[in-house]
């Protein structure tokens, strides 16, 4: 209810909070296009009029004008934030089917990816130089790292209403791709350095034609394969838009299902050209190299004119690096599991790219709530940082209920992938009752911590006005990498001393 100076009611609004102090003057009142209504209002000190709608009003019901302090200043694009909070929910079979359809062809690019690892373990250049294997879970990572974080920012624009004109929309993906290749080439460049000090390190032994071919092989399957990736991401969030799907639900899965098998394979065959051709001569890794490091400030130009991403160029370096990293140790782990545990290759990316697969979807969802209903800094109402477990994955949050979906998936996605992987790599189906009892604890635990990690991750990183579409999905499908290598590893470790391991029922193994 606003009153006037005399005290008399001007004008009411049911659930409207007292917004006009005895000081201030009504001048005006009219309807608002989109149905709230507007007072212009002007005190006696003389400021300026000022218009305010309900969508300026947050759920403690104070009223945020552009004369507030800063931690109570609402922009005009968070105001219009507001209203979509009554937006209506998505029925969970919707849900379901939007994740189920993406999660499985992810799957069966998982399990290629697995395959091709299992088929070039034995090639000269993985043979002879090991840090090939500490690059493999960092390059698979990178489609978290950068296509995952792409797809949730044009994700996030989609369903927020900004992907509707032309011009916006090719200005939003000229910048996003022209980001994720400077970060692409950044990240190589620090993975394969990272590869060429643990080899040097296990190996005491340091070989500077290897520091080429890792580093160009590096550059150039992270590169090619973001680009395309990038490319995919975009047709399959337009085509959600056509089709009245929530891009949240399939943009990620479909990311991943190409991703792994792709970086596997440009690796391979790119490694062990270089490979070749270091026997002969080095211009070739220098030249790649030189062509690539030549278009960086190019891409970094486009970038910074770029109003979309000119603000990530400066801050989202941190989660991107800080993800690799931990993807390298896991990487490490692979690779002196790889020579003690045959079929650990296979199944290591299957185990990875399934948990990264489904948490990159519960952090889109979660990031794309956060931007519909809340501002950034402020958590909606009933929101903690810190749940319970069983509240962020079964019952007591919104989030649940897309989680308890996500894990079903997981346990049935599983144990399928699982039986394909192993009938592909052996010829017939070979797993034993206690090998895949333990594959699937140990993936479902890797599912579990992602879920419960990526609510609190996501909450914190919002309270501390940080977007969670540039910084979340790194470190969580980085971790995914880390905690499912350390999971399937320990697997594997058990299953051995007690003589069940993999294929041991296999003649000739």
């Amino acid at each position: 209810r606003l009153r006037s100076p005399s005290g008399k009611s001007t004008a009411s609004m049911v659930g409207a909070p007292d917004v006009v102090k005895p000081s201030d003057k009504v001048e005006e009142y009219s309807p608002h296009v989109t149905g709230n209504p507007v007072f212009t209002i002007s005190d006696e000190t003389g400021c300026p009029d000022t218009a305010f709608n309900m969508a300026s009003v947050n759920t403690n019901g104070d009223l945020k004008s552009p004369g507030d302090p800063p931690d109570k200043k609402v922009t005009e694009a968070d105001a219009e934030k507001q209203p979509l909070s009554g937006k209506k929910e998505e029925r969970w079979w919707n849900t379901l089917m939007q994740v189920a359809v993406p999660f499985f062809i992810a799957g069966c690019g998982t399990i290629g990816a697995g395959l091709v690892l299992g088929s070039v373990r034995n090639w000269e250049v993985f043979l002879n130089v090991s840090a090939i294997f500490v690059l493999v879970p960092s390059l698979s990572g990178l489609k978290g790292n950068l296509d995952m974080c792409l797809a949730s920012r044009l994700s996030t624009q989609a369903n927020l209403g900004n992907m509707e004109t032309p011009r916006e929309v090719i200005s939003m993906v000229v910048g996003n791709i022209s980001l994720v290749q400077v970060q692409a080439i950044v990240a190589a460049t620090v993975v394969s350095m990272f590869a060429i000090t643990v080899n040097a390190i296990t190996d005491r032994a340091f070989n500077g034609s290897y520091v080429l071919l890792l580093i160009a092989s590096a550059v150039f399957t992270a590169t090619t394969t973001c680009f395309v990736l990038d490319f995919v991401m975009v047709l399959v969030i337009f085509g959600s838009q056509k089709f009245k799907v929530n891009p949240d639900n399939v943009a990620t899965p479909l990311a991943a299902s190409i991703g792994d098998i792709v970086s596997n394979s440009v690796l391979a065959v790119t490694a062990q050209y270089m490979y070749d051709q270091i026997k002969i001569s080095l211009w070739q890794p220098i030249a790649l190299m030189c062509v690539y490091y030549s278009l960086l400030p190019l891409w970094v130009f486009i970038v910074w004119r770029n109003k979309y991403t000119k603000s990530v160029l400066m801050t989202g370096w941190t989660p991107v690096i800080s993800a690799l990293f931990i993807s390298g140790i896991g990487g490490i782990v692979l690779d002196q599991a790889v020579e003690k545990y045959p079929g650990y290759e296979v199944f290591q990316p299957i185990v990875n790219g399934i948990g990264g697969n489904l948490v990159c979807v519960q952090s889109s969802r979660l990031t794309t709530h956060l931007h519909q209903t809340a501002i950034l800094g402020i958590l909606p109402e009933k929101t903690r940082i810190v749940e319970w477990p069983w509240k962020t994955l079964f019952f007591g949050t919104t989030a649940a209920k897309v989680a308890r979906m996500l894990l079903v998936l997981a346990v049935c996605g599983q144990m399928i992938f699982m039986v394909v992987a192993d009938f592909i790599f052996q010829g017939a189906v070979t797993i034993q009752f206690a090998f895949g009892l333990t594959y699937v604890m140990c993936s479902m635990l890797q599912v579990m911590m992602l879920l419960y990690l990526a609510y609190m991750l996501i909450h914190f990183m919002w309270k501390k006005q940080k977007d969670p579409d540039n910084a979340a999905i790194p470190y969580l499908t980085a971790l995914g990498d880390l905690l499912g290598s350390v999971f399937l590893g320990l697997a594997f470790v058990i299953l051995s001393i007690f003589g069940l391991q993999y294929g041991n029922n296999v003649s000739g193994t």
